[in-house]
């Protein structure tokens, strides 16, 4: 952030002397021989990582300035304002979201603005203490105050629910998980039940002549001995899930 102090504006020594080179820093409250100088952040725009910094400065007469021109006060309500507002537009999107995707954008979006918005609770708390006198500044920091409240409460709230649709689709994702073992299973079972009776029926399919050909107790028997051949196959796969 490279913003600078106006030029044009008188400020004790004191103040400057708290600014280093690169520019305005982190969000502040400052305060000497009556002058209170805010330093805050503009709200932070989605998928930047760059804060852009504005300036409030109370003269000991009770005038207020902006760094960007225009009423000091007003331009500093506008600037709570836009905090506010981006805190309902993200709890209307919270009462839209439906999938993780959408969570996780809310939270993306989320994070630094609740970031912010503490941060500028603290500077206008600590310019509370600085100017006791100013009620204007009283009603700002309990404004800020709430919207920093309800930022926090709705970062919990995003957070427990992206927390909880994933736990759900892991859950949805093992309960598929164990259908498709149970189903592979069940298969299993079938092949090992048929396969002794299959390869009994393809060894005597031969056209070999074994004399067996014409009786029907041999067919009954070698039917007999393939499926019983079947069960012990099948109990000899269950038997060690058995015992585990």
């Amino acid at each position: 952030m490279t913003m600078q102090l106006p030029a044009n504006w008188q400020l004790p020594d004191e103040i400057k002397r708290r600014f280093g080179q690169k520019g305005a820093g982190k969000q502040r409250a400052m305060v000497a021989n009556g002058h209170l100088l805010l330093v805050l952040h503009k709200l932070p725009q989605p998928g930047s990582r760059q804060r852009q910094g504005i300036f409030f400065l109370r003269h000991p007469q009770g005038i207020w300035k902006c760094s960007e021109g225009g009423e000091g006060l007003p331009r500093l309500r506008k600037h709570l304002k836009g905090y506010s507002k981006a805190e309902q537009q993200l709890c209307q999107e919270y009462g839209q979201a439906a999938l993780a995707e959408d969570y996780f954008q809310i939270l993306e979006t989320l994070a630094p603005i609740c970031r912010a918005a503490k941060n500028m609770m603290d500077t206008l708390q600590a310019a509370r203490e600085g100017v006791p006198e100013d009620r204007d500044i009283i009603d700002l920091r309990d404004w800020a105050n709430d919207v920093d409240r309800t930022l926090d409460l709705l970062y919990t709230d995003v957070k427990n629910a992206l927390e909880f649709d994933l736990a759900k689709r892991a859950e949805e994702q093992s309960r598929l998980s164990l259908e498709s073992v149970r189903t592979a299973q069940r298969l299993n079972l079938l092949a090992a039940m048929f396969l002794p009776l299959t390869a009994l029926c393809s060894l005597f399919g031969m056209n070999l002549f074994n004399g067996l050909e014409h009786s029907p107790v041999a067919f009954w028997m070698i039917l007999g001995l393939g499926i019983a051949l079947g069960i012990l196959t099948q109990r000899w796969i269950l038997k060690p899930s058995a015992k585990a």
